[in-house]
């Protein structure tokens, strides 16, 4: 379980950056070009690249080469999985890790 926590972590981290939100909205509407990201933007492309790579580290986005151009799109599975990860973490139930003696249990 403890590698889930981490993983869920890694994915809000992503995510809790205002910018990179506003991205996975954008990518809500389907694949989209790295310009395309940029023109939404008043950043550089090496600063879209970090943004991009975190999102991707995180299992959250992915992406596609086409010649000289970079397409992102969102990997739903991931934000479905995230979701009913949460939904477990804030739901009671017998096997909770509140009925624990210790957390490491």
């Amino acid at each position: 379980m403890e590698q889930v926590y981490v993983d869920t972590a890694k994915a809000l981290k992503a995510i809790s950056d205002p910018k990179r939100l506003r991205i996975v909205d954008m990518l809500s509407c389907g694949e989209l070009c790295a310009c395309e990201i940029l023109e939404a933007f008043h950043i550089t492309q090496p600063t879209l690249s970090h943004d991009m790579r975190v999102l991707i580290e995180a299992g959250l986005v992915q992406d596609r080469r086409e010649g000289k151009n970079t397409f992102y799109s969102l990997r739903r599975d991931r934000f479905e999985a995230l979701l009913h990860t949460l939904e477990d973490v804030i739901e009671a139930k017998e096997d909770c890790i509140c009925h624990r003696s210790s957390p490491e249990d």
